[in-house]
């Protein structure tokens, strides 16, 4: 989600399903900036009242990993997710292996999307230094943990309306 938007974080009218959770995935990596992301996602999601689990993995590279192996254990239960969260920090370093880690979890979140019937909203930060981090932790590029967030719950109605009967034909979905 890009920042210029006034319907950012609205979450007004927002119609979710009864027991909503969302599995929040953190990298222990970078864990002060992660934690600030998760700070963000985690305000959200009480604000809604939204059960939310989290699941500490030790770098970005292992998110994927994590979250197919949790759905997997978890979809036939009454607590399954509803929504999946990725968070990391990726920070550019002087060898090849920040391009490696971003395109292996983004591919992996990809997968995932068109994988699990429970979507799957990219939290990872990729920057190039401190500067950047906290531009998007609450600076002027917003709370990108909060956007996750909102992108989760947007996300979880958008699939529950897909099993909720329309009331005229050719309405909108507008979340």
């Amino acid at each position: 989600m890009a920042t210029g938007s006034s319907n950012l974080y609205n979450t007004t009218g927002i119609h979710l399903p009864t027991g909503a959770c969302v599995v929040i995935v953190q990298t222990e990596w970078n864990a002060g900036s992660v934690d600030k992301l998760a700070a963000g996602c985690k305000k959200v999601l009480e604000e809604n009242q939204v059960h939310y689990k989290i699941i500490t993995v030790p770098g970005a590279f292992e998110i994927p990993f994590c979250i197919k192996n949790y759905w997997e254990g978890y979809k036939y239960k009454d607590d399954k997710p509803h929504a999946f969260i990725a968070l990391g920090c990726i920070v550019r370093g002087d060898t090849p292996h920040f391009d490696y880690v971003c395109k292996a979890v983004t591919d992996g979140v990809v997968q995932l999307n068109l994988s699990l019937p429970a979507p799957t909203i990219f939290g990872v930060l990729t920057v190039d230094n401190q500067q950047q981090i906290d531009e998007r932790t609450g600076g002027r590029h917003g709370h990108k943990g909060e956007e996750a967030a909102v992108a989760a719950l947007k996300m979880i109605a958008l699939k529950h309306s897909f099993s909720t009967p329309n009331k005229a034909p050719g309405t909108a979905i507008k979340l």
